[in-house]
Formats: structure tokens, sequence, C-alpha cells
């Protein structure tokens, strides 16, 4: 052991004395290549030096070559002064290379340049007089001593240039001769440092003992090192030895398999893990069909999954070892199950919203003939109350298909919406009167708030609609009565609330809760309950697409839906939408006088693809006293408006039309030949064209298929009248409950 130690102290000497020789060695290099630098910019300083004084000869041979030819009008004068003039030129770039380094002599470059620019000038300018007008005029120039000035400037400039030079280069010869002092010290210094290193040697061969107890600790402490990193690992580790015992582990281990922690010890056998995880709610570690095949394919790690009672989805993986035992890894999966859960609901969702979005158009537009027909059919009927019945049922059930086809809409997020920032605590309170007449006696309706709610940041019309469709739910759920309760309140959904629920953004959100106490759903029924056309109600008194409509609304506002419900002890639905950080928008209220449908007699461009939705759409208009214009495409509307364009006052287009020329770009091509032609769009499913991202365009007019008469009346009269802020007016497709003034 002292052989060693003695050794090993020889070599840590010698390769000490190796390392100073090469750091003086270095070091000396280093000093040397210092000073060959000092030399180079001592030379760069001579060039400078050179150039400025070229520089100041220049301009001199310039001033006696503009003199010569001013006082004798002779042109070999001006060879000179030609000559000196383009190397100011040269001198003034080469100048500018030599000082890159140096600001302050740059600075002044820049502040000579128009002292000397000027001087040029003023020399070229009377030699131009000379030329043109005689040696009077020549000297009445150069006797204003305007030009002297500017020499005099230039002169200056350089003589501080010049001086600022030397005295860098004196300072750079100092510094060169300092660097050669430095070499030598050096070398002394270094000589001296080996003498101390060897004279030290002696110590370090007393204190090698003392460094074969700092290597023992050195592995202690890499050993706690160790168990560190392995208790950090968010994976759990179990190391079994050729016994079946456990032998090391980390704290994942003990959490994942919620294991109690006496019995987490070394020896403990793996058998008495694999019963207790057996017990029900637990993720048990293996099964008999499991271990077997594991037996059949020895050598290779076996990797399986279990889920915990509480959700958490885990990856249990067994990697044997050489010497007969293994390692159990456990990992926490429940993130990627989530993730995974996303996916197959955003990819039904586009399956969903692929198929709403083909039948919807077509079905709309079937829709607008049926409804546009009837209302024709009742203004002639007369007062026929039998006739009345059967048009007014016939009304009904056209609205009750536009119902279920917005209700597809929403649940696939492919309806248009015009979000603004909303007052709850001024709009909620109007909407309970509504509850309690439309949900009977029998249900006890309450309402609280929070004071200091936050606006929210959604569609009025939508939000009133999803609390109504919980409320008839709700109603449904408490046959024989029951409460009602809506709960507004401020919400702060945290990164932990959205790490658990990974389609959640964390931030502010506004809450709506509707709760009641009815009977109340098991977690398999929850766990559907937004599914469209998903229904525990009997056959004919539920489409199912109530709850999935909710759904898609809250999902397209950039919001969040929980449901919370438990056989026999009521169901909670609680809905986030973003906190608005904008103004609150002001809603208009109902009335329920009847007003007059406003007339006009503008003449409005309708184009559209369907003809019997045009052709009603034209009816309409023409009854309404406006004059019509129509065309069946795009094309075709492009070519009538260039026949009557002085005439056309407003462009009624379906967004969807066949050929080359959409809706959209109808109405662009239109407005860059009479930006004042106002435009609606009307349509039964909107395209990307003028809706992105699920709300609709800033500035664009939308009325929804199958529309009224009186909507397509009131809403031609407002995009012609006052400027009014762009929105949508959507078929009246909740007509089946009742109204607010009812």
């Amino acid at each position: 052991m002292t052989k060693h130690l003695v050794a090993r102290a020889n070599f840590l000497i010698l390769a000490v004395l190796l390392v100073i020789l090469a750091l003086v060695g270095a070091m000396t290099w280093e000093r040397l290549n210092a000073s060959r630098d000092a030399r180079q910019w001592s030379q760069h300083s001579y060039d400078v030096l050179g150039t400025l004084k070229d520089l100041s000869i220049a301009l001199r041979d310039a001033e006696t070559g503009q003199r010569g030819y001013v006082l004798t009008g002779k042109d070999e004068y001006l060879s000179p002064y030609d000559a000196a003039r383009d190397r100011i030129g040269v001198l003034q770039g080469e100048m500018q290379k030599l000082t890159a380094d140096n600001p302050v002599q740059q600075r002044r470059l820049r502040d000579l340049a128009p002292v000397i620019q000027h001087k040029l000038e003023e020399l070229a300018q009377t030699v131009q007089a000379r030329r043109d007008s005689g040696l009077e005029t020549a000297l009445r120039i150069i006797n204003a001593d305007t030009g002297r000035a500017y020499m005099r400037d230039a002169e200056a400039s350089l003589t501080a240039m010049l001086a600022d030079e030397e005295k860098l280069l004196t300072e750079r010869v100092a510094q060169n001769d300092a660097r050669a002092g430095w070499v030598r010290w050096m070398v002394i210094g270094g000589s001296g440092l080996a003498i101390l290193v060897l004279l030290a040697a002696a110590r370090l061969l007393n204190q090698a003992w003392s460094r074969s107890y700092e290597s023992e600790a050195s592995q202690r402490d890499l050993a706690l090192r160790l168990r560190t990193t392995l208790d950090s690992l968010s994976q759990g580790v179990g190391v079994f030895g050729q016994d079946q015992k456990l032998k090391s582990w980390n704290h994942c281990f003990q959490v994942l398999l919620d294991l109690p922690k006496a019995m987490v010890r070394p020896g403990t056998a793996y058998a008495a893990f694999v019963e207790h995880t057996a017990e029900p709610g637990r993720p048990a570690l293996e099964t008999e069909d499991q271990i077997r095949h594991g037996s059949q394919r020895a050598g290779e790690a076996v990797t399986y999954e279990r889920q915990r009672a509480d959700s958490h989805h885990l990856e249990i993986r067994r990697t044997p070892m050489p010497d007969g035992g293994f390692v159990l890894t456990l990992s926490d999966m429940t993130k990627r199950v989530q993730a995974e859960g996303v996916l197959r609901e955003a990819q039904k969702m586009q399956a969903i919203g692929q198929l709403t979005g083909g039948i919807a158009h077509d079905f709309n537009n079937l829709l607008q003939v049926i409804v546009g027909n009837l209302e024709f059919v009742r203004a002639k009927a007369g007062d026929d109350p039998k006739l009345q019945q059967r048009i007014e049922r016939a009304a009904w059930a056209a609205q009750r298909g536009a119902t279920l086809t917005g209700q597809l809409l929403a649940f696939a997020r492919k309806q248009p919406l015009a979000p603004a920032a909303i007052d709850l605590a001024a709009t909620m309170p109007d909407l309970v009167p509504l509850l309690r007449r439309t949900l009977g006696e029998h249900i006890d309706v309450r309402y609280v708030e929070t004071a200091g709610l936050w606006p929210a940041m959604a569609d009025p019309a939508q939000l009133e609609s999803a609390v109504l469709n919980l409320a008839l739910n709700a109603r449904d759920a408490m046959p024989g009565g029951g409460r009602l309760t809506i709960e507004l309140g401020n919400k702060v959904l945290d990164e932990a609330y959205a790490r658990d629920n990974t389609e959640v953004t964390a931030g502010d959100y506004a809450m709506v809760a509707v709760s009641d106490t009815g009977h109340g759903m098991t977690r398999e029924v929850v766990a559907r309950v937004f599914e469209p056309f998903f229904t525990t109600k009997p056959d004919g008194k539920g489409t199912g697409l109530g709850l999935a409509m909710v759904f898609g609304f809250v999902k397209q506002s950039a919001g969040h839906v929980k449901i919370y419900s438990e056989p026999g002890q009521g169901t909670t639905v609680k809905i986030y939408l973003p906190r608005a950080m904008e103004a609150v928008a002001v809603v208009a209220t109902r009335t329920s006088a009847p007003i007059d449908l406003p007339r006009g007699s503008a003449t409005v461009l309708v184009v559209e693809d369907e003809a019997a939705v045009r052709e009603i759409a034209c009816a309409i208009l023409s009854d309404l006293g406006y004059r019509v214009l129509e065309a069946a495409d795009g094309e075709e509307g492009l070519r009538m408006f260039g026949l009557h364009a002085s005439q056309v006052d407003l462009l009624l287009t379906d967004v969807v039309l066949p050929g080359k020329v959409r809706g959209r770009d109808l109405s662009e091509s239109i407005a860059a030949i009479r930006p004042e032609v106002k435009v609606i769009f009307m349509s039964g499913y909107t395209e990307n064209s003028i809706v992105h991202h699920g709300r609709l365009d800033d500035g664009v007019h939308l009325i929804g298929k199958p529309f009224k008469r009186e909507q397509l009346a009131r809403k031609i009269a407002d995009v012609l009248g006052p400027p009014t802020t762009a929105g949508i007016e959507a078929p009246n497709i909740v007509e089946l409950r009742p109204r607010r003034d009812a």
C-alpha cells in the first residue's frame, strides 16, 4: 500500500512539474505573440499617420491647382487639382478602414467629411466661375474667405487626429517594452514556482494516506447522489434479487403502487407485493397468465398496463437481470391516456363536423323554401282557423328541423358565433322569470351570484340557449318537482387543474352553474352525456342534442364544461367561459309590442344557386317593395351587377356558390367597384370564407337559413339604415320555448 502511495505521489509531482513548465511555456508564447501584435499595432499607427499626412497634402495640392487655374486660366493647372481631388476620396476611405477600431478617430472622420466636402465644392465653384465668368467672379468667391475657413477647420481636425495617433503610437511602444519585461519576469517566476513545487513534494507524500480516506468519502457521496437521482425520477423503480426479494427502490415505487410504508423495506418478498396489489381498487402487479407468459419468454422484458381506483393509468415493465433478479419499472401514463382521449374526441368532432356541414347547407335550403312559402300561404289563407292551424303546424315542423340542424352545428362547433363581453349579473336575472314560467310551479328556481363578477366572453344568444337547454333537462330529471339553482361566480382554473384536464387552458373564467335535485346519473351515463343523439329519455321524448349543443358551444367559445352527478343526488353542470378583458356589450331588451315590418324601395341583387330559395327570397323582397335583380351563381351575379352597377344598393348572396366565384369573392369584387354597396350573406352552413375560428369576421352581416320574412325585412332595413354593429341574425330555432314577455 505504501509503495503504491509513493509511486502515486511521484507521478503527481512529475505531472505538476510538467504542468508548470507547460504553463510557463504557454504564457511565454502568449507574451511573445502579444509583443508581435504590439509591433503590428505600432506599424498600424505609422500607416494612419502617413495617411493623415497624405490627406493634408492632397487638400493643399487641390487648393494649389485651383489657385493656379484661377490666376492663369490654363487647363494644365487642373491636372494636379483633379488628381488631388480624386486622392482625397481614396484617402478618406483608407482612413475609415485604418481607424475602424478607434471610435474617437471615426467620429472625427465623420465630422471632417462634410468640411472636406464643402472645401471641394468651394474649389469646384471657383474653377467653374473662372471658366464661365472670368477671373473677377472667381476672385470674389475666393475673397469671401469661405474656402479659407473650411481649409482651416480641416487642417485643425487633421492636426488633432495626428496628435492623437502620435500619442497612441507612444503608448503602444511603451506597452511593447512592458510586454518584453513581462516575458523576462515570467521565466524567472516560473522557475521559482517549479522549485516551490519540488519543496512541496515531501508534503504530498505525507498526505498520501489522507487521500485514500477522501476517496472512500467520495464513493459514499457518489452512492448518495445515485440514491437521490433514483428518488427524483417520476417513474417507480423496484429492484428484486435472485431470491425474489426487494433490494432497492425509490419513493415513486411506493407512491404509484399505493403501498404501506412498513411493507417497503429490504427483504420483502415480491409475492407480498403481488398479494397486496390484488386487492380491489389497486393495480395488480401481475396475473397468472402474465407470469406464465413471462416464464415462456425468459430474458425478455414484459410490459403491461393497470388502472388504479382513482383512474390513474400505470404502465408496468418487468426487466430480468443476468443474476436472476429483475427490475420493476412503473410509469404513470395518465396524461398520455388523457391526450389520446382528447385526440379521439377531436377526431370524432371532425367526422361529425364533416357530416353536419355536408347536410346542413342543402337541408336548410329545403327548410327555407318550406318556411318562406308557408308564410306566403299564411298571408293569403284568410281567416279560416283550421287552415291557419295546419299552416302553423307545418311551420312548427320546419322550425323544429332548423333547431335540430342548429344543434348539430353547435355540437360540431360549426356555428358562426358573435362573441361579446357579457355582464352575467345583468343578463342572468332576466332569465329567471322565463325559467319559472317554462319549468312550471313544481320547480323551485333559485338564483345565486357572487359580488364582483367578471364579464364573460361568449355569444349572448347561444349562452341563453345553453342555459335553457340545461334547465329543461333538469326539469325532466325532476318529474315530481324539485329545486333548480343557477349560480354565477369567478373561477381560476390553475395549472394543476389544467394538467388533470388536458383540454383546459389555465386562466380566469366566469362560471355559470346549473344544479338540480333530480334523480342524477351513473358514471357510465355521465361519460356519454355529451355525445350527440345519446339520451336516456323514452323514444319520442328527446333528440339527444341538447347537451351536445351546450358542449359544442362552450368548446367553440374556448371555455370548459364539467358535469357532476350521482344517482339520487342530483346533477350540476358548470360552464366556464373565458373572462372578458374588454368593455361589456349592451344587450338589447326584448319587446312584445307588434311593430310593422320595415319596407323599402332600394335595389337588391339576389345571388342564390338554389332556384326555389332564390324564388322565395325574391318574392319576399318584392312584396316588401324592393326592386329585385337575381342571379344563379357568382359569374352571373357579376354580369348582372355590371349591367346595373349604378342601381344596386345591396347584395344578398349565398356563401356557398357553384363555380369559381364564391359569395365572399363576389362581395369583394363588387366592393372594389362600388364600396358603398351593402352586403348580406345568407347560408345554412358557413364555410371559412366569412367565419374563422368559429367567429364571424368583423364587418360581415349574416342571416342564417331558414329565415322568416320578418327577419329578412329587419336585417335589410338595419344594413341599409344607420350603421349598426355587424352580427348574426340567426333563424328562429327556439320557438318552442315561451317568450320572456309571455
